[in-house]
């Protein structure tokens, strides 16, 4: 076992990286499940016992702060890169300071996001980004809906159609003729109604063994009410790999509730369906606002209903060209709109679309 030999490749890679694509190369090659590294620790069971603990701790470290590096390079690559895009822009000088300008402040939403992302990155997850415009087969057929499935229903979805090049939403009473008089729906695309619409991509691009999460916003048809609204935010996560359990699911969104909120939170789960995952689960945390003593928030129960996930369905698995035989994974999904309600104590989730200035100004920044 030649740590000097890995570490010396590991520099020079690293020094080779450009792009966030070489990142996700170089940490499939070492630090994924079937990476160099990971690798190394598996073989310390064949060193001689008075040299195992030695050599474990070297690996541990050249794997945490292999992973620091990365992390750290892949921040500099992307705000390279945006500041590249800015200075693309030569009509306003964007460094000259506004003497009078009233300073801003984050939305909460963009502050929670910003903290799962690091919570995230930092246990190793990719973080990606999707279109908000799926298809229909992103949408629904490749996370195992059905076409006669409820969540199809006009009611729920906003559909568009394709016209010369451009998408047009659909309004209810256009969308219901034309979705009668074609054969196939597959000519529309929807806004999408879940994160979980970039599984697929996911899969195709790291699989098959990768940890990943998807941010962003999504759109249902909803009437419009103190806890429904058209426009929400959630975050889609999945990791994918050889012997993946449900206790590997149950780690990692333990230790994430405990980064965003500050303290050890407990969690347990519940049997559900979800048409992505088999078996599907309910994840509930232990209520952060009464230190599950029972409070009015989780109705006395000591319990607040988080997140629902679960293992990968072979179906989707199969859809995204990994073999469900060799590899396994988990998936979930919370919302950051419900993320943001709680971090902020609030009871209302429209003020959050609302653009309200007043509202904003109180919001702690990070």
């Amino acid at each position: 076992m030649d740590l000097q030999d890995i570490q010396k490749r590991i520099d020079a890679d690293l020094g080779a990286i450009k792009t966030d694509a070489d990142c996700g190369t170089f940490h499939q090659r070492y630090l994924s499940k079937s990476g160099e590294v990971t690798a190394l620790l598996g073989q310390l069971r064949d060193i001689e016992p008075s040299r195992r603990a030695e050599m474990g701790a070297a690996l541990n470290n050249l794997k945490k702060s292999t992973e620091e590096r990365l992390f750290t390079l892949q921040r500099q690559i992307k705000e390279a890169e945006f500041k590249a895009r800015l200075m693309k822009d030569k009509l306003i000088d964007i460094t000259i300071p506004d003497i009078n300008a009233r300073q801003g402040t984050l939305h909460p939403i963009t502050v929670i996001t910003r903290e799962v992302e690091e919570v995230f990155a930092g246990m190793g997850f990719i973080i990606e980004d999707g279109p908000e415009i799926a298809t229909e087969y992103e949408n629904f057929e490749s996370v195992n809906i059905p076409k006669n499935h409820p969540a199809r229903d006009m009611q729920d979805t906003f559909w568009l159609e394709r016209q010369e090049g451009a998408a047009s939403v659909l309004r209810k009473k256009s969308a219901e003729p034309l979705l009668k008089q074609n054969a196939s729906v597959s000519d529309l695309l929807v806004l999408r109604t879940h994160t979980s619409a970039w599984q697929n991509h996911m899969l195709k691009k790291y699989g098959p063994t990768f940890r990943a999460i998807c941010p962003g916003r999504t759109f249902r048809n909803e009437n419009i009410d103190a806890t429904h609204d058209t426009t929400f935010f959630q975050v889609e996560g999945m990791m994918v790999g050889e012997d993946i359990s449900i206790a590997n699911l149950i780690y990692f969104m333990k230790e994430a509730l405990a980064a965003v909120f500050k303290k050890d939170i407990k969690v347990r789960l519940r049997p559900s369906y979800y048409p992505f995952v088999e078996p599907g689960f309910d994840l509930d945390a232990s209520c952060i606002f009464c230190d599950a003593r029972g409070c009015t928030v989780c109705k006395h129960t000591s319990w607040i209903e988080f997140c629902g996930c679960g293992m990968i369905h072979p179906y989707v698995l199969q859809q995204g060209g990994i073999d469900p035989k060799k590899y396994q994974g988990f998936a979930f999904g919370f919302g950051l709109t419900r993320l943001a309600m709680m971090r902020y104590g609030l009871d209302d989730c429209r003020i959050l679309n609302s653009g309200n200035l007043e509202f904003l100004k109180g919001v702690p920044q990070k």
